[in-house]
């Protein structure tokens, strides 16, 4: 922790120094605007990629490269510091059924490839086992800067709380956006489901009150940051799950007050006194809940497909 406390704020100071442009200035996104966005956000990229090599920093500059690829689809981008970025995969202003990612600790665009993996593996399998007529989505969203893994930051809700308004504004965002479609009713509205590993589980506890979603899926979770799912006040149905090699099991699941800070996260989701729908994850490490073939994977697509019935129980 020491450690953390020390390196990560400098690291984090190097990385600020990155320049890199502004993000595009953009009207609200809409169904009709989907494309222009795209494309402004690649252009940024290409931008941010630009100056990050003449910075020197050629890591940096080819993420952003990568990101300013033709098939690339944001909503949202900004090179600047450890990055922002929101990726679309598949046809977003359409879709029947939206599952929206929230990572955890250590993600940036310097590791953004990792993130983008499993919402690339979550869409192939969306995509062979939908029901004939059924349109899926999934939306990468790296919203908020995430905490060091080994660092102060981790161990108490700070970050968390920062994000919250930033997951809401999205959420609100994506339903209007999909309402903006104009070809369905309010009954045809899309399902969106909410996928938090690791201490993303943190930012959906916090943002969870009044988010409108159908599902929120806590994987690999340290805690929400309450003790019962009842006490997140959504609607949405709460899941959780955690794999056998999961080293987060041996997280003390505690919520103290030091010098006004709150360390811990209180009660384990996977305890039966949280009150969450708990389903088999396999035997997998805490990076395996979207490898394809794993029991996570298949589960967490029926819950985004609504085939809740069919989800096993851990």
């Amino acid at each position: 922790m020491i450690t953390g406390a020390v390196v990560l704020p400098l690291s984090g100071a190097a990385r600020a120094e990155i320049p890199a442009p502004s993000p595009a200035a953009l009207p609200p996104v809409t169904a009709a605007t989907l494309e222009e966005t795209y494309e402004a956000n690649r252009a940024n990229a290409a931008e941010a990629s630009r100056m990050a090599a003449e910075y020197g920093d050629r890591e940096r500059a080819a993420a952003d490269r990568e990101m300013a690829d033709p098939s690339r689809r944001f909503l949202s981008f900004d090179g600047r510091g450890f990055g922002l970025a929101t990726e679309v995969f598949g046809d977003l202003a359409h879709a029947d059924r939206i599952a929206v990612l929230v990572p955890g600790s250590d993600t940036s665009i310097d590791t953004y490839d990792r993130f983008r993996d499993t919402a690339r593996a979550l869409h192939q399998r969306l995509t062979r086992e939908a029901p004939r007529g059924t349109r899926t989505a999934v939306v990468a969203w790296l919203g908020y800067q995430t905490p060091g893994t080994v660092s102060t930051t981790v161990t108490t809700t700070t970050r968390a709380e920062k994000a919250a308004p930033e997951l809401r504004a999205f959420i609100r965002q994506l339903r209007a956006l999909t309402a903006d479609e104009g070809t369905r009713t309010p009954e045809q509205r899309p399902r969106i489901s909410l996928l938090c590993h690791s201490y993303g589980s943190v930012v959906c506890g916090r943002a969870a009150s009044g988010l409108d979603v159908d599902d929120i899926a806590l994987i690999g979770s340290p805690g929400t940051g309450v003790d019962t799912a009842a006490a997140l006040h959504t609607r949405a149905r709460v899941w959780a799950a955690r794999g056998g090699d999961d080293w987060v099991a041996e997280v003390p699941h505690i919520r103290i007050d030091v010098l006004g800070t709150t360390v811990g996260f209180g009660t384990d989701p996977m305890s039966p006194s949280f009150g969450a729908r708990v389903f088999a994850a396999g035997d997998g490490g805490h990076s395996d809940y979207f490898r394809p073939g794993s029991p996570s994977l298949a589960n967490l697509t029926r819950i985004v497909l609504g085939e809740t019935s069919e989800v096993p129980h851990d």
